[in-house]
């Protein structure tokens, strides 16, 4: 059975050693890296890591070494990607963490406008026009 967020970080709170909390939870841990959690959306889309490129402007040889695990994208780069490959806020909240980058945030007005273009499927361009308009670093 599936145990939630909070329940996990209760149980944690509770023990007194740290291998008893991951033996008796190793099932509910995850262990999926960027390049997994990228292909897993990818096809979940049936899209191709070159239409994702495209999609998102990375320049391919790059975001071919993001989707390999060789690099590791700036928060900017992977909010580009999940533009890209259509990601909904969850699945870009999910990736943003996996890079131990900051939650897109919803009082942050940049943050904000990126977050209407997700929700809207908008594409890059129409993203950065909207944050250009509003004196906001266009994403790049």
């Amino acid at each position: 059975m599936k145990k939630s967020t909070d329940e996990l970080l209760n149980i944690l709170k509770s023990k007194n050693n740290l291998d008893d909390y991951f033996k008796e939870n190793l099932d509910q841990l995850q262990y999926t890296t960027l390049p997994q959690m990228l292909e897993s959306i990818l096809q979940s889309k049936n899209m191709s890591k070159s239409e994702a490129l495209n999609n998102s402007m990375i320049e391919k040889h790059y975001g071919y070494q993001i989707f390999k695990g060789v690099k590791t994208p700036s928060r900017d780069k992977l909010i580009m990607l999940c533009i890209g490959i259509g990601a909904d806020l969850t699945q870009t909240g999910r990736l943003l963490n996996s890079i131990k980058a900051a939650p897109l945030y919803a009082k942050d007005g940049r943050d904000a406008v990126i977050m209407f273009g997700l929700l809207h499927k908008l594409s890059i361009i129409d993203i950065n026009l909207m944050l250009y308009d509003r004196g906001f670093d266009v994403l790049e």
